[in-house]
């Protein structure tokens, strides 16, 4: 039976509230870890190991713990899962992943200064944009019959397309500024480094406007 025409405006407006959400988590990650990362630069913590864990943590990871609590919202009120909360759930999950990266680089000696620590902030920024991706991508699958008609979803959809194109380009970014000299060697820089990686703000900002630009 086709979709009514209000059926389909109240969909497309609960869709753009959701995706104009984890954008704004985006951007309260950002400010936290501004604001962690100064506090700890005059408190004398420029290189600490801790201090830019937790610096990482807010500016890379922030948005993942608001869409975690985000998910478990929709969980608790019972409502349809949707692409938004199963995205939120990808990121929440893979959020760990580059807190296990960061400590065993330093144990084993790796100069996570210097040019070859340039993978520690790229898992900091997209280890949950790429649980994110494959969340999506499984969420697809559920609503598919087959893996063939999920993929044809998959390349159709503009936030996974952008998703896959953010994981892709922002290792490459992160080692040319790093060969070029740039280190975070404070906790503002490490900050600052965070940001301009953290691109996962795009994704969801490019649903908003699709599904903007649907209704």
């Amino acid at each position: 039976m086709p979709q009514s025409e209000e059926a389909r405006e109240l969909e497309l407006g609960e869709e753009q509230e959701e995706f104009g959400e984890l954008v704004r988590y985006t951007l309260a990650g950002y400010v936290g870890g501004l604001v962690l990362g100064g506090l700890l630069d005059y408190l004398g913590f420029q290189q600490s190991a801790v201090g830019q864990w937790l610096v990482r943590t807010l500016s890379g990871e922030g948005e993942s713990l608001f869409e975690g609590l985000y998910a478990l919202r929709k969980r608790v009120s019972r409502s349809e899962v949707g692409m938004a909360e199963a995205y939120g759930w990808g990121k929440f999950i893979g959020m760990t992943v580059p807190w296990w990266i960061d400590w065993a680089s330093r144990i084993l000696g790796v100069d996570v200064y210097g040019v070859q620590g340039f993978y520690i902030p790229y898992f900091y920024a997209m280890s949950d944009q790429i649980g994110a991706n494959i969340s999506g991508l499984l969420f697809l699958r559920r609503q598919s019959d087959s893996w063939g008609e999920a993929l044809a979803g998959y390349v159709r959809h503009p936030v996974m397309l952008t998703s896959l194109l953010v994981i892709l380009a922002v290792p490459v970014g992160l080692f040319l500024a790093r060969s070029l000299g740039f280190s975070p060697s404070t906790q503002v820089l490490t900050a600052l480094e965070m940001i301009a990686s953290n691109l996962c703000w795009v994704p969801p900002a490019v649903g908003w406007l699709w599904e903007r630009q649907e209704k």
